[in-house]
């Protein structure tokens, strides 16, 4: 059956909305705070949770929006710096993680991106940090904003 809503429909229209995407992450300490984030997003919220943790006994059951994507990061089984023999330190598997999915879905064009940054004050600044300086979101879209003194 034709559709006349569907024809203007092009290859530079489809799938382009306004809708905010969001990311949210955190680590082991703060799963309660991650949660409660989770919690106040709206139900057809869409976007990536990044949640990492030390051993695999530390993934819990976690409920998100539907379109939202949940990755657990087990440091235990991730290397640490490229060419050398160390261990993940806390916060490098999410921040690499971060930076990945910065560089493949942050593109120009219409919608946002807001960020929710919980855990570790070396998590929450090193993320918060390749988000703004890096990827190029506005402070005010990556929460939370740096407190003032």
């Amino acid at each position: 059956m034709y559709r006349p809503d569907h024809a203007a429909h092009t290859s530079t229209t489809a799938h382009h909305d306004d809708r905010v995407q969001f990311l949210v992450v955190g680590d082991e300490t703060s799963l309660t705070e991650l949660e409660a984030e989770l919690a106040l997003l709206p139900l057809c919220a869409r976007g990536r949770v990044f949640v990492e943790v030390a051993e695999q006994s530390g993934i819990v059951p976690l409920t998100a929006p539907i379109r939202m994507t949940v990755t657990w990061l087990v440091r235990a089984h991730r290397s640490g710096r490229p060419g050398t023999a160390e261990r993940c330190a806390p916060g490098e598997a999410a921040a690499r993680a971060v930076r990945a999915w910065s560089t493949e879905m942050l593109c120009d064009g219409p919608g946002a991106t807001r960020a929710i940054v919980t855990g570790s004050w070396s998590l929450v600044t090193e993320v918060r940090e390749l988000l703004v300086d890096e990827a190029g979101l506005s402070p005010e879209d990556v929460s939370p904003a740096p407190r003032l003194r």
